[in-house]
C-alpha cells in the first residue's frame, strides 16, 4: 500500500481518484438517507448540525480505517464456518453449499444489516401508527442518541466503502483523497436531499424501504451470497422516478 503523494504524478492515479470519488458518493447515498431520516426527528434548526457531525464521523471513520488498511484486509480471513446444508435443503435450494465461512467483515455486515432492518422497520411502524418519536430539543441525550445511531451505521458503511476502494487501487493516499472529496460533496448536498425526503411523507416511507432492502443486502453479503448492487441502485432510482411523477401528479390535481 502506497501513502506517497508522488502517485499523483501518474495519470492512472487521477483516473482512480475520479472513479473512487464517484463510487464513494454512490455508496454514500444510503448513508445520507439514514442520516437525513434520524436527523429529521430533531428541530429544523438543529438538523444541519447533526447531518454535518454525522458525515464528519463518517469521514473520520473512513480515514482511520484506511490508516489501518493492512488490518482491514485481514478481516476477510474466515473466523468460523456455518453448516448451512440442512437449512438450504429445508428451503429446497438446489445444490446448496456445504458450509459458509464467516469472517470479521461478514460479522460486521450481518450485524449492521440487522441493525438497519430493526431501525427501518421500527421507523415505518412509528409513521404508520402515528406513534413516531420526535425530539423537541437537544435537552437530555437526544442529540447524542441520534449521533450514536449515525456512528453505528457509519461503521458498517465505512467497511463496505473501504473494501470497495481496495479493489480499485493500491494507493492509500488516493483512497483518502477520494473519501475526503466525496464527504465534502455529500455535505454540500445532504441538506437538499434531507429537505426533499422530510417534506414528503411518502418519500420517507420509500427511503425507509430502501434501507430495509440495503439491510437485507448486507446480511446476504455477510453470508457470502453475492448481490449485484447495480440492480439495487437501479431499482431505487426507478422507484424515486415513479414517486417524483406521483408528487407532480398530486400537485397538479391539487391545483
Amino acid at each position: 500500500m502506497d501513502f506517497s503523494f508522488s502517485v499523483f504524478s501518474h495519470p492512472d492515479a487521477w483516473i482512480s481518484l475520479i472513479t473512487l470519488t464517484f463510487l464513494e458518493i454512490v455508496l454514500g447515498v444510503d448513508n445520507i438517507i439514514f442520516i437525513s431520516l434520524v436527523a429529521g426527528k430533531l428541530p429544523k434548526s438543529e438538523q444541519k448540525r447533526t447531518r454535518n457531525v454525522g458525515l464528519l464521523f463518517a469521514l473520520v471513520m473512513r480515514l482511520i480505517l484506511l490508516a489501518f488498511i493492512g488490518w482491514i484486509i485481514t478481516l476477510t480471513t474466515p473466523l468460523f464456518v456455518l453448516p448451512l446444508q440442512t437449512i438450504f435443503e429445508w428451503l429446497k435450494v438446489a445444490n446448496p453449499a456445504q458450509v459458509v465461512a464467516i469472517s470479521g467483515r461478514d460479522l460486521i455486515l450481518i450485524l449492521g444489516g440487522f441493525f438497519l432492518l430493526a431501525k427501518s422497520t421500527t421507523e415505518i411502524h412509528g409513521k404508520v401508527t402515528a406513534k413516531e418519536e420526535h425530539h423537541k430539543s437537544l435537552g437530555g441525550n437526544a442529540f447524542w442518541s441520534v449521533i450514536l445511531q449515525i456512528v453505528l451505521i457509519d461503521i458498517v458503511f465505512s467497511f463496505d466503502s473501504i473494501l470497495t476502494a481496495v479493489g480499485l487501487t493500491q494507493h492509500v493516499i488516493v483512497m483518502m483523497a477520494a473519501v475526503v472529496i466525496s464527504i465534502v460533496i455529500m455535505m454540500l448536498f445532504a441538506g437538499y436531499i434531507s429537505d426533499f425526503i422530510n417534506n414528503y411523507p411518502t418519500l420517507q416511507i420509500l427511503a425507509l424501504s430502501f434501507l430495509i432492502m440495503i439491510g437485507l443486502t448486507l446480511i446476504l453479503e455477510g453470508f457470502e451470497v453475492h448481490v449485484n448492487k447495480a440492480f439495487v441502485y437501479v431499482s431505487i432510482l426507478f422507484s424515486l422516478f415513479v414517486e417524483y411523477l406521483n408528487i407532480r401528479f398530486r400537485k397538479n390535481v391539487a391545483d
